[in-house]
Order: structure tokens, then C-alpha cells, then sequence
């Protein structure tokens, strides 16, 4: 398989699924409205996309490594492709609830293929190349504002942006084919009895790895959690206008983009476990002062501590236990995306629930909750790390 194909493929599809994750928290509002949804009924609808991913990252991780990457790849993205096109269709939440569903599941295989492939074809520079793959999907959260608001000047229908990203992915899909038929096949491993180790009770059993899984469930939270319901909460507990939620969101996904492009260079003055706990404490930071300050400028420079830390986190614990045990990828990858889509679920679910019940500007506060977790498993993984290295040095 040609090298610089198969990254250009997976960083285009990151990109693109980076809009389609995010997306849905900046249209929350015009869809609450549209298709007349509660709060309980909008954090359903994100509880459903993590349960998605939950089964499409058991399933992927476990079998997708017996069939070719992007052949699987590209076919996957059509089934993306195709949903976005259905719910943006849809006149009842009911359907847009079971379309969820199935677009966690897919999307979490792209994640697994996506992560799985990288860290084999760029072994020597993993975890800046998993940083870069994973900045493309920031890129994207930082596309999306934009890309909303532009459609929105031609025509306020949240069903637009669907269908386009759609086109968009259809022809990312043809590129990913095209791939696919260009060079030899590649699956995660080559021996069947490789194929069996790949057990994701072997590997939670590690403490190291358990901490990897705790570690995710709390970025899930904090991400997602801010994603989902910011520009819910500055529109309704803060009285933002839409576009000004907007833009002032729009710092954390910059944030995001920032981290993930730079944290790999910060390896050469920081080793991984230090830089780990340094990233989790900008994040803590960044949180606690979205959710305290009302000033629209406090909120912005929160949300940019939040996503500066939260950016470099993911590829970061991510890679780093790749480089322990890089033959169980696709489990590993598997692992962080059951981990942070179970946050998705407590934060998503939670603050919609909460909401129900309290304002929401009170329900908000499951982020900082989230990032207080995020802080301490990261901390805790860091010096599992540290201890690994200095056992290793001796």
C-alpha cells in the first residue's frame, strides 16, 4: 500500500468526521426546535451515538482486522455518507434517535481503521503522526462553526449543512476505493494466531491500560460535554446570540486544532508522562473558567485553556500505549473509544437529564466534573508511564 495515499485517505476522512461529531451540538438549538425535542430527549439522542460507538468499537476492534483496511474504509464512509443524508430527511426526532445509533457505530470502525493504520504505517513517528491524524479531526470541529454559519446566510435550515457534508463524504469515499484497489491489501495482522491475542479482557486486565480506559471515559465527557451542549448553554444561561455562542465556541475548537498540531514537538523538551499531566492541567483550568465567567472574553480564553489542554491528550495517551504494545492496536483503539463514548453517555445524557430538572446553566457543571476525572486518571496514567521508563532504564 502506497504510504502517502493511505494517510492522505485516513486524514480527509478525520477532517470530515470531526464536522459530523460536532455538528450536532451547534444545530442542537434549530433542532430542538425544528422537531420539537426536550432536553432529556437531545441527551438520548447523544447517549445513543456513544452506545453506537460502543458496539462499533467492540466489534471493530476484535474483527475488523480481518479485512482490508480501506476497502472497509471506503465503504464505511458511503454508510456515513448515506445516513446524513437520511436525517437530514427526517420530520420526527424518533428517526433522527435511531440514526444515531448507527452512526456511532460506524463512525467508531473509521476511528479504529483510522488509528490502526497510522500507528503501523509510521512507526518511527507515531505519536506525531497520530497527533496530526487526530489535529484534521480538530480541524474539523474548527471548520464546522464556520461552515454552519456560511450555509446559514443562504438559507437558516440545519438540514443543508447535512447534505452537503454528505456530498462531501461520498467523494472521499471514491478517493478512499480508489486507494483500496491501487495497492495490496492491509489488515492489522497477517497470522491467524496473532489474530486471537487480540482480546480486550487481556489487555483491561493491565492496570496501565485500565487507566488508559479511565483516562478516555473523562476526555469523552469533557470533549463532548462541551461540544454538545456549550452553544445550548451560552444561548440559554448565558443569553448569547446564536452566532455569538457560536464564535465564542469556535476558541475551543481552535484550541483543539493548536494542541494537536503542536504537542508532538513539545516531546523534544517534554518526555510523554510529563507532558501528560502538564496538557490535563491546562484543561482543568480552561474548564472550571468556561463554567464560572459569563464575560464572553473569560469564556473565550477558557474554552481556549480547555481545548490547548484537552487537544494533544487523546493521541497522547493513545500513542503512548501503542509504543508498549503496538501489535494489539486496533483493542487498544477500541479501548479509548468504548472509554471516552461512555463519558459521551454520562455527559450528554446527564446534562440533558439535569436539565430537566434544573437550569442549565447548574447541568453545565458536568464538564468541570468531567475535567476533575480527566485530571486525576491522566495523572494516574502519567506515572504508570513514568515507572515503566525508569524500570526500563535500569
Amino acid at each position: 500500500m502506497n504510504r502517502k495515499t493511505a494517510t492522505a485517505v485516513i486524514f480527509i476522512n478525520f477532517f470530515l468526521l470531526g464536522m459530523v461529531f460536532i455538528l450536532w451540538g451547534i444545530l442542537l438549538p434549530d433542532l430542538a426546535q425544528s422537531l420539537a425535542m426536550s432536553e432529556v430527549v437531545s441527551g438520548v439522542f447523544f447517549t445513543l451515538i456513544s452506545v453506537g460507538a460502543i458496539i462499533g468499537a467492540f466489534i471493530g476492534g476484535k474483527h475488523i482486522q480481518k479485512f482490508d483496511f480501506m476497502s472497509s474504509f471506503a465503504t464505511l464512509s458511503l454508510g456515513i455518507a448515506s445516513l446524513l443524508m437520511a436525517m437530514s430527511m427526517v420530520t420526527h426526532w424518533a428517526w433522527l434517535l435511531a440514526g444515531a445509533l448507527f452512526m456511532g457505530m460506524i463512525c467508531s470502525s473509521l476511528f479504529t481503521i483510522g488509528h490502526t493504520v497510522i500507528a503501523r504505517l509510521h512507526v518511527a513517528k507515531r505519536s506525531k503522526m497520530m497527533g496530526l491524524m487526530d489535529f484534521m479531526f480538530s480541524l474539523g470541529t474548527l471548520a464546522a462553526p464556520f461552515y454552519i454559519s456560511a450555509l446559514y446566510l443562504l438559507e437558516k435550515d440545519w438540514r443543508w449543512p447535512l447534505r452537503w457534508l454528505a456530498l462531501a463524504i461520498i467523494l472521499q469515499a471514491g478517493y478512499a476505493w480508489y486507494a483500496a484497489r491501487r495497492g495490496k491489501k492491509f489488515s492489522a495482522v497477517t497470522a491467524p494466531q496473532l489474530r486471537n491475542k487480540l482480546s480486550y479482557a487481556e489487555v483491561i486486565k493491565q492496570p496501565i491500560f485500565l487507566l488508559l480506559a479511565l483516562a478516555a471515559l473523562g476526555y469523552g465527557a469533557v470533549e463532548f460535554g462541551t461540544a454538545n451542549w456549550f452553544v445550548s448553554y451560552a444561548q440559554q444561561g448565558r443569553g448569547f446570540t446564536g452566532e455569538d455562542a457560536r464564535l465564542v465556541f469556535a476558541y475551543f475548537t481552535a484550541g483543539m486544532v493548536i494542541s494537536r498540531l503542536t504537542f508532538a514537538s513539545l516531546l523534544r523538551w517534554f518526555s510523554p508522562h510529563r507532558l501528560m499531566a502538564t496538557l490535563a492541567s491546562i484543561m482543568a483550568v480552561g474548564a472550571f473558567m468556561v463554567k464560572l465567567a459569563s464575560d464572553p472574553s473569560l469564556m473565550s480564553v477558557g474554552n481556549l485553556l480547555l481545548g490547548l489542554g484537552l487537544g494533544g491528550l487523546f493521541p497522547l495517551l493513545l500513542s503512548s500505549a501503542m509504543d508498549i504494545d503496538s501489535d494489539k492496536g486496533p483493542v487498544l483503539s477500541g479501548v479509548c473509544v468504548i472509554g471516552s463514548s461512555i463519558g459521551v453517555q454520562i455527559a450528554s445524557f446527564g446534562t440533558g437529564f439535569w436539565a430537566h430538572f434544573a437550569p442549565l446553566t447548574t447541568a453545565f457543571w458536568t464538564v468541570p466534573i468531567g475535567a476533575v476525572w480527566l485530571w486525576l486518571m491522566a495523572w494516574l496514567y502519567s506515572r504508570q508511564l513514568k515507572m515503566r521508563a525508569q524500570t526500563i532504564g535500569k
